[in-house]
């Protein structure tokens, strides 16, 4: 059995190499079609989606999956239309591939320059979100990456829906099929044997809980983009318009909370919080939220818990919030160094030097001035779909869009000129 599944998984490797030569040669023109066409057919199947997304929600609810778990699962016609605007979004973007982003001349005339051009073949290894099927199939194909694609188990019967339906299209247009495919054997063993296959594989990219992320880190022999997990913050400045700090703060922890760029963490000046905690906590309430505060917080929302030195650094992922006050902006980003994933971060203010100190100091994906923690998103930021966050630094750091799944090569024009 072992075997057959190994050659099943190496199978799949090297049809996504072969398919991957292909994408590289295809123009802009053809994969946007197909974008636009695996979009249509996203809309006219909706309810044929939704149907066998039930089978695998039904089978998360019976095992006791949590509730954002199940929100993570769930095909709703709301998320299905998400995934059909992202393939188009895509689709509207400039294609990255061939693009020479940099020429120079040397004195010897050689015209010097680096040229994108994609990665070759992603693996993407992924849990609850079946929505990352066609996001991660959509990207990759536009930036010419032949993808395999291995969710989770309880999400299985979407997965295979929907990428059946982009190979389909591909399949129709006469392209490489295997450009997109999923692992359809849910064994643990199946991941493990991608994570061997250094020789067909270029990047792996985990989405995921911490947990997934190290196993594929400390298994792959290829490349890994990592996100460890999303411990964000907003500091409230002695400078901050209340009102944009309260509506920043609630908005960041209760919009979604069950979602990395969801805030872990509210940092307040010790000027502004007798003001604004008391404000803030009435909002909160509403939502729902528990508070676990330092000591000076406790002062300002009596009914707030005490914090634990574990409550810093923690991604709660619920309608959870640790709290904490603090004597200056250096002691907020001392906080934030010690305690933050390097995921997103932000501070309100109205002194533009501090928002620009900010800015610069705190080492994250994305750094916000007056703005949500939950704008750290492929989509929001403008590069359509995303295909992951990465905390990693190296080759990306943020949501990868299209520019993030390719890389560069030198290319150089002469004239006859030989090296002496």
């Amino acid at each position: 059995m072992e075997d057959t599944l190994k050659e099943l998984v190496l199978e799949m490797g090297k049809k996504a190499r072969a398919s991957a030569r292909e994408l590289a040669k295809l123009n802009t023109t053809i994969k946007n079609e197909v974008l636009r066409e695996v979009a249509k057919r996203l809309r006219e199947k909706r309810e044929e989606l939704k149907e066998i997304n039930a089978k695998d929600v039904n089978l998360a609810l019976t095992q006791g999956y949590s509730k954002a778990f199940i929100d993570r699962l769930t095909l709703t016609d709301k998320v299905i239309e998400a995934m059909a605007k992202g393939l188009e979004e895509v689709a509207a973007l400039p294609d990255p591939v061939g693009e020479v982003v940099k020429m120079w001349r040397r004195p010897n005339g050689l015209l010097v320059g680096r040229m994108r051009i994609p990665l070759g073949v992603i693996a993407i290894i992924y849990e609850s979100r079946p929505n990352v099927t066609i996001d991660a199939a959509g990207l990759c194909f536009k930036s010419g990456n032949a993808v395999i694609l291995r969710g989770g188990k309880e999400a299985i019967n979407s997965n295979l829906a929907l990428s059946d339906i982009f190979r389909e299209v591909l399949r129709e247009k006469g392209l490489p099929v295997d450009s997109v495919q999923v692992v359809p054997i849910t064994e643990r063993k199946a991941m493990e044997y991608l994570l061997e296959l250094e020789e067909y594989i270029d990047l792996v990219i985990p989405r995921g809980g911490e947990g997934l992320i190290r196993f594929v880190t400390e298994k792959a022999r290829m490349p890994v983009i990592k996100h460890y997990k999303g411990v964000c913050h907003v500091y409230v400045d002695n400078e901050a318009d209340l009102e944009k700090a309260v509506n920043i703060a609630v908005n960041a922890k209760c919009q979604r909370p069950g979602v990395c760029n969801a805030m872990e963490t509210l940092l307040v000046h010790k000027d502004i919080a007798p003001r604004f905690l008391p404000k803030v906590a009435e909002e909160y309430k509403k939502y729902g939220v528990e508070i676990r505060g330092c000591p000076e917080t406790l002062k300002y929302i009596p009914w707030a818990k005490p914090a634990k030195e574990e409550d810093y650094g923690y991604e709660f992922l619920d309608l959870i919030l640790a709290v904490k006050v603090v004597s200056s902006m250096k002691e907020a980003m001392d906080h934030i160094a010690k305690y933050g994933s390097n995921h997103t971060e932000a501070i309100v203010t109205e002194n533009y030097t501090k928002a620009m100190r900010f800015l610069q100091e705190v080492d994250a994906s994305l750094v916000l001035v007056n703005a949500s923690t939950r704008f750290n998103d492929g989509g929001e930021l403008g590069l359509g779909a995303e295909i992951g966050i990465s905390t990693t630094k190296l080759h990306a750091y943020g949501p990868m869009g299209l520019e993030e799944l390719t890389t560069t090569k030198f290319i150089a024009f002469g004239d006859g000129q030989i090296r002496t």
